[in-house]
């Protein structure tokens, strides 16, 4: 099973978000939820942070924020912390 530090954060190339302004946008105010990917999602974090850690007791996390493109692999079960108000564009596969 995919954990936390499967997660990929990097910055985009030009290529990369001229892609990603295609896709349709996500948007979310500060909020706490569990969340299980059924499908790899990528995204691009328009404004916002986020701090995404594992279900239970792990103590795995990752923070993210505007600029960064997100890979979320298939099968991870995580936490959503959304620290301050999200916008992204978002695709799944």
């Amino acid at each position: 099973m995919p954990a936390i530090k499967d997660i990929t954060v990097t910055k985009p190339t030009e290529e990369q978000i001229a892609v990603c302004e295609q896709w349709p946008i996500w948007t979310s105010d500060p909020s706490k939820f569990d969340w299980e990917y059924t499908q790899t999602e990528t995204c691009l974090i328009i404004e916002g942070k986020v701090t995404v850690s594992g279900w239970g007791e792990s103590p795995e996390s990752v923070t993210f924020g505007a600029g960064d493109l997100v890979v979320f692999p298939t099968g991870l079960k995580c936490a959503w912390n959304v620290e301050q108000a999200v916008k992204k564009h978002y695709n799944f596969s």
